[in-house]
């Protein structure tokens, strides 16, 4: 597993890095790991984001939905006293 180093970090930045890692129970390096595996998305999850919007676009674009005329809350009650 590749390691990384960063220097030069401002010191304000730092504690509030250690500040957040010692909130969240972890240290430092691991706290630095959370922050960049939930914001920095990898290439399965771009692939995955990728399919999940084709599959978004697809239900948009089905005109089925929107033909369909869809009874008004009122005529429900009404239909179901019926029964």
């Amino acid at each position: 597993m590749p390691t990384l180093y960063v220097e030069n970090v401002p010191e304000d930045l730092y504690e509030a890095l250690r500040s957040r890692a010692r909130a969240s129970r972890r240290s430092i390096a691991a706290e630095i790991l959370a922050l960049l595996e939930a914001n920095i998305p990898t290439g399965k999850e771009l692939k995955s984001r990728q399919q999940f919007l084709r599959k978004v676009r697809q239900i948009q674009s089905s005109k089925s939905l929107a033909k369909a005329s869809f009874l008004s809350s009122e005529e429900m009650l009404r239909e179901d006293r019926e029964r």
